[in-house]
């Protein structure tokens, strides 16, 4: 009998180990050998979830894994914790590994069949004067969650009559880690250098996302530049500096948004694009590289809009590159097409949601298009409860492709989002979205929802311009 064949996995959450699961459901144990390395603590859990852990929301850390070593174990699955790959040799297909136990056993080499790189992403920490001190939190995994728990913790038990907690950075982190320490009764203020919050949106939108966080109590200060982190006796962060402002700060949550963790690649000599991420095939195969696969937030995938590869780190994402990488090392096919952009969040009870481009992004590309903007309510207006959402749409002048949306609101406005993904996934134009057959009754929908509404409007627009 041949010998088993070794698939090595650097990295064991979201596409590590779906990687992992989907070739051992295909391969046996006999036929293809797995070993995983995580550095850390958890595997297989949901960092979007840390923010809501951190609120109140999820009652335990345990909540958030998906599946304990033990459980990848169980399913012959060779996962070895506390143990940081710290080479890849490309030429001598293997990886040198250290031990960070206490105990630990020094470093060894571990040989490779098939190689799966998924680093992840790591959060951005400017090289600013007091940015690493005691006191100022990034929160990415479990153990940056706990670690701020642990903190918070400590502040209140001081008993101060007033906690204070500044953000830095208002993207989807920041605006979800300001909603949970405003939940767990801190004031709340948040820097971030841009015009508006949330760059994800385009900066009329993100007006309404800053309106929202101060009239949920927050204090929103936008065209702040960060320039350091003020440290007290102790040499722990109190205040931090912006505009010349001295904002003060039981704790400090850095919100900056994240790069893709691709040292050890770059030092292997494997290609990473643009903003740093991997580049593959669309197989998830390192490209030069017949043997090397890479997923998750360590890579860069094609955006199907633009046509541009682009670093978008979402689990979604991860898990089905995981899927993918998974088929293809157990001798299925698979392929991951591409993203177009699409997310959602929320802070306190107004939803975000964005799919496509924005304009600064149609733009740099050489895209022309028209925008509008509707508002609409997210069920008949009649009902108790109808709210206002706001919904932008790009559409490209002259063929009317969708190009983009963008939507704000309460109740019910974030996961309309979905519809617009589809779409642009399937290349409508608006006026071809204006027969989408959307469910309706009064309690879900108008009778033209709101998405359709901003896709009529944005048809007219297109049509106006053709007459032009």
């Amino acid at each position: 009998m041949a010998a088993a064949r070794r698939m090595v996995v650097v990295g064991g959450d979201a596409a590590g180990m779906s990687a992992a699961s989907q070739a051992r459901r295909l391969r046996s144990p006999d036929e293809l050998e797995i070993v995983a390395f995580e550095r850390g603590d958890f595997t297989s859990y949901s960092a979007c979830g840390i923010p809501y852990w951190v609120g109140g929301s999820v009652n335990a850390r345990d909540d958030l894994v998906a599946r304990t070593p033990e459980k990848h174990r169980e399913r012959g699955i060779d996962l070895r914790m506390r143990t940081e790959v710290t080479q890849i040799d490309v030429d001598g297909s293997r990886v040198r590994t250290r031990d960070l136990t206490e105990d630990g056993g020094g470093e060894e080499w571990t040989g490779f069949d098939e190689l799966v790189v998924a680093t992840g992403a790591k959060p951005l920490r400017p090289p600013l004067p007091g940015i690493d001190a005691p006191g100022v939190h990034a929160v990415q995994t479990l153990e940056d969650g706990q670690a701020l728990l642990d903190a918070l913790g400590g502040v209140e038990d001081s008993r101060k009559e007033s906690r204070q907690a500044v953000v830095v950075g208002a993207g989807y982190i920041g605006v979800e880690m300001a909603e949970s320490l405003t939940v767990r009764g801190y004031e709340v203020t948040v820097l971030d250098q841009a015009e508006q919050p949330m760059t994800t949106l385009d900066p009329d939108m993100g007006a309404l996302v800053h309106d929202a966080m101060c009239g949920m109590g927050m204090e929103v200060v936008t065209g702040a530049a960060v320039t350091a982190v003020e440290t007290d006796g102790h040499g722990r962060a109190r205040a931090v500096t912006a505009g010349g402002t001295s904002y003060p700060a039981d704790v400090v949550v850095l919100g900056l948004g994240v790069a893709p963790e691709t040292s050890l690649a770059r030092e292997a000599g494997l290609p990473v694009g643009g903003s740093g991420g991997l580049l593959t095939d669309l197989a998830m195969r390192v490209r030069g590289h017949e043997n090397i696969w890479a997923g998750g937030d360590c890579v860069e995938v094609l955006d199907l809009v633009s046509g541009l590869t682009r670093h978008v780190a979402l689990g979604t994402h991860a898990n089905k590159h995981g899927q993918v990488i998974g088929a293809n090392i157990g001798g299925g096919y698979a392929t991951f097409p591409g993203v177009v952009g699409t997310a959602v969040s929320k802070v306190c009870d107004l939803e975000i949601a964005r799919t496509g481009l924005l304009e600064a992004q149609a733009r740099e590309v050489g895209l022309q298009f028209v925008t509008v903007t509707a508002d609409s309510t997210g069920r008949a207006g009649y009902l108790p409860g109808a709210e206002t959402m706001r919904v932008k749409m790009l559409a490209e002048r002259g063929t009317g492709r969708l190009l983009g949306t963008q939507i704000v609101g309460r109740t019910g406005a974030g996961k309309r989002v979905d519809i617009a993904a589809v779409a642009l996934t399937t290349g409508l134009t608006v006026e071809q979205m204006i027969y989408l057959d959307l469910g309706y009754a009064p309690p879900f929908s108008p009778v033209w929802d709101p998405v359709l509404v901003a896709a009529r409007k944005a048809a007219a627009a297109v049509q106006e311009e053709r007459r032009r």
